[in-house]
């Protein structure tokens, strides 16, 4: 389950810098969103589905780290219908806390000493 979150959250934190970077409202802007939405949305379901290894469980298996999932659950269909109403700045603000919370401050935390990820990459 790992490696399809992994998978999935590596083109999210690539075409997310890329969506907060490029001109807004264009078609491209508004084709990669698409993606970047069933990406971001799937990738935090499998989240769920990855117990917590490191600081306290909360319920069952889920620790903190996976509240930032439920950030992007809530956000993402919050700040789509923004969009879709013309709500530019919630929009902007719901995406960038998504990107924030769910890929930066996650992926920080995903790196961590005691985690998986951490192991894999620094042994």
């Amino acid at each position: 389950m790992v490696y399809l979150h992994l998978a999935t959250v590596l083109p999210c934190a690539f075409i997310g810098a890329w969506l907060l970077a490029a001109p807004k409202g264009t078609p491209l802007h508004k084709g990669l969103g698409r993606t970047y939405v069933v990406l971001i949305v799937f990738t935090a379901l499998l989240t769920l589905g990855i117990p917590a290894e490191v600081g306290p469980r909360i319920i069952g298996h889920l620790g903190f780290i996976h509240g930032l999932s439920i950030l992007v659950l809530v956000s993402i269909p919050i700040s789509v219908l923004a969009a879709r109403d013309g709500r530019v700045r919630a929009h902007r603000f719901g995406m960038l806390a998504v990107y924030t919370g769910g890929i930066l401050v996650a992926g920080l935390f995903a790196l961590a000493p005691g985690r998986l990820l951490h192991r894999w990459w620094f042994g």
